[in-house]
């Protein structure tokens, strides 16, 4: 391993999120809070942790041709493509497409309906089924875009 750990990591991810008003937004956000730190004998690796919660996980396989009409997160959660691709369609008309090892971090709860549409829409693209993983966080919701750092 080389004695240089590098510059510090910023990680990009997208954050679903709702304003005051119960719109949902998308903004691209990144993961910058990493600490140097080796975990038990091992050489020192960036770490970025987050505050300890309970958490459910889940992983979802959407059908070829899947569409969740408009619907909000069932938590605010972080979703981590394993394969496939899939869509995140906000109510500010933002359409965010993601592949395997991008993540997006859904904190839509409580949105107003506006014009038919509440939350988000999502589904697959391609020709094949998109593979996720969920990692729900039993925690309340922020109003507050990139607050994950």
């Amino acid at each position: 391993m080389s004695e240089q750990p590098g510059p510090r990591p910023s990680i990009p991810y997208w954050h679903l999120w709702r304003d005051a008003e119960g719109i949902s937004h998308q903004r691209q956000c990144s993961l910058t809070d990493f600490d140097l730190k080796g975990v038990g004998d091992a050489a020192p690796q960036w770490n970025n942790r987050h505050p300890r919660s309970e958490a459910t996980v889940v992983v979802t396989v959407q059908p070829v041709g899947w569409v969740g009409e408009w619907h909000e997160n069932p938590a605010p959660q972080w979703i981590v493509v394993l394969s496939g691709r899939w869509f995140v369609e906000s109510m500010d008309g933002t359409r965010v497409e993601q592949g395997p090892g991008e993540f997006s971090f859904g904190e839509d709860q409580g949105c107003a309906e506006h014009e038919g549409r509440k939350g988000h829409r999502s589904g697959t693209v391609g020709d094949e089924p998109a593979v996720l993983m969920t990692l729900q966080l039993h925690v309340d919701p922020v109003l507050s875009p990139c607050h994950m750092a």
